[in-house]
Order: structure tokens, then sequence, then C-alpha cells
């Protein structure tokens, strides 16, 4: 009977903790974070005759849903490639979007972790996602190669991202 009431105790100790625990969580939630109004934050890839981001120092804020417009005025492809950054964040989504008649029109959605986004001359693409671990991050590159054989980042095409 010692055996069984101290199985029954554990038991009931650890559905009693489990419960709290649960509960607590849930009184401590923000809610659905992905459900936020979005704040938007516009990154140019490039311009004609220039390989940079612009602006090339990014901040955000944990917690708070970002939709990070990529557009690219240039006339190359160019890549917002960061590996650090994709580990800090949690995508919601990356939306391949199209002016038409001065309406955006979404043409493609993509779902997952995504730690590179290519945006062709004069398109743009949405990156939303909401940041869960704070830090600086100084890998955002472009590594499309040049003419010249040197990658645009070679050119200065790099940034710094830094989460709060």
């Amino acid at each position: 009977h010692i055996m069984l009431a101290s199985y029954r105790f554990a038991l009931s100790a650890a559905v009693a903790l489990g419960l709290v625990g649960l509960a607590s969580g849930a009184a401590l939630a923000a809610g659905d974070l992905s459900k936020q109004t979005p704040i938007e934050v516009t990154v140019d890839l490039g311009s004609p005759g220039k390989h940079a981001f612009s602006p090339n120092r990014l901040r955000f804020e944990t917690g708070k849903l970002y939709k990070l417009v990529l557009r690219n005025p240039s006339n190359d492809p160019h890549y917002f490639t960061s590996h650090d950054f994709s580990q800090m964040i949690w995508t919601r989504k990356v939306q391949v979007t199209q002016s038409r008649d001065g309406k955006t029109n979404t043409l493609a959605e993509f779902k997952g972790a995504i730690r590179e986004v290519e945006v062709y001359p004069g398109q743009s693409a949405e990156w939303w996602f909401v940041p869960v671990a704070a830090g600086r991050v100084n890998d955002l590159r472009c590594g499309i190669t040049a003419s010249d054989g040197r990658t645009h980042a070679d050119h200065g095409m790099t940034g710094e991202i830094v989460i709060e």
C-alpha cells in the first residue's frame, strides 16, 4: 500500500505541477504574435550601377511582427542573405509581389525556414517574420558574382542587423 500511495502522490504532484505550469504559461503569453499588424520596413537591394543595401543597418525588436519589403530598383538580381538572422526569427511567410495598376498582387507565398531571398531587377518580395532572439548580425550580404568575378558583397553590398 505504501508503494501504491507513493505512486498516486507522485502522479498527483506531476499532474498538479503540469496544470500549474500550463496555467501560468497561458497567463504570461502575449497572444498570437503572428496576428499583429506588421511593422513595415523597406530595404532597396542595389540601385542602378551600385551594389549596396539601403539602408544597410536594420533594427528590429523581439516579439513584434515585421513585413520586410525587399525592393530591387537596380538592373541586376540581388540576394538578401543572412544565415545568422534566419536563426533569430520565426518566418511567417515570404511573398513574391507585383504592382499592377497601382495595386500590389501576391504571386506566390513561401513558408518555413528561409535564409536567403533573391529579388530580380525591378521586382519586390515581402518577408514577414517575428524576431525571437536578441543579438547583432554581421553576415548580411549579397553573394551574386558580378561581371568582374567579385561578389556584390565584395563591392560593399553587406549590412548589419540588430535585434533588441
